[in-house]
């Protein structure tokens, strides 16, 4: 299976521009690629979204452009096929699978990837990359038909992921036990994937990177710790 993706956990750091914690590993990972096809659905205002991206997009010699749905000449479905590369950006991730779903860009754009073209996520992006988004962190503000997603990897991911805090006087679940609750109803695996930390597939290969590791939880196990540089090629099998 032809694949290479990124999937960062978050797009932006405290204090950094978007994407330049990870600046490095999407120079490398794009190399070669002149333009970039921005999917800014998980947004409400897209038109803002893309053009914040487009500048910094610039300033690491990509030029951007925004998938729009307007058009009456079916320039979004051209827009996927000629696409060399794409980035499919955070939000709410309902909204982002339900415009996926809805216009019809789900197919086209999973047959592109798995044909090799580059697919880079951050956050909801991330998570429609996955088996499905049931394990989102955002609040269902829209109901797409399915919670199926592209399914280019055969996990789920929880992005910004949190360790839970023995100080904490919050009485709602911490992360892990939404995730164990999960693996109740589900048999699917999911790295919770903390902030600053991506996975980078590549055909069957997958390797953990970025800075701050990640916790895996599959159904029947006590959850397990990945360090950064760690092969997870196993989850993909």
């Amino acid at each position: 299976m032809a694949r290479r993706l990124l999937l960062l956990s978050n797009s932006t750091m405290p204090g950094a521009r978007p994407l330049e914690h990870a600046e490095a590993a999407i120079r490398k990972f794009f190399a070669g690629v002149r333009r970039v096809l921005f999917v800014p659905h998980a947004l409400h205002d897209r038109a803002g979204y893309a053009a914040r991206l487009r500048e910094r997009f610039a300033a690491m010699d990509f030029a951007l452009d925004a998938l729009e749905e307007d058009d009456a000449d079916g320039a979004p479905g051209r827009a996927i096929a000629n696409a060399a590369a794409v980035y499919v950006g955070g939000g709410n991730t309902f909204r982002l699978l339900h415009a996926l779903q809805t216009r019809g860009w789900l197919e086209p754009l999973r047959a592109r990837v798995l044909g090799g073209m580059p697919y880079l996520g951050a956050s909801a992006g991330t998570n429609v990359a996955t088996r499905s988004i049931q394990t989102t962190n955002d609040m269902p503000i829209v109901q797409p038909p399915s919670f199926a997603a592209l399914g280019l990897v055969p996990f789920n991911v929880n992005p910004h992921y949190l360790d839970p805090d023995p100080s904490s006087t919050h009485m709602g679940e911490t992360r892990e036990q939404r995730l164990r609750e999960f693996h109740e109803m589900n048999d699917v695996p999911v790295v919770g994937l903390r902030e600053g930390s991506w996975l980078e597939v590549e055909d069957d290969r997958c390797t953990l990177g970025g800075a701050r590791g990640a916790r895996l939880f599959v159904k029947g196990r006590e959850p397990s710790e990945h360090a950064p540089g760690d092969d997870l090629s196993f989850l993909l099998r």
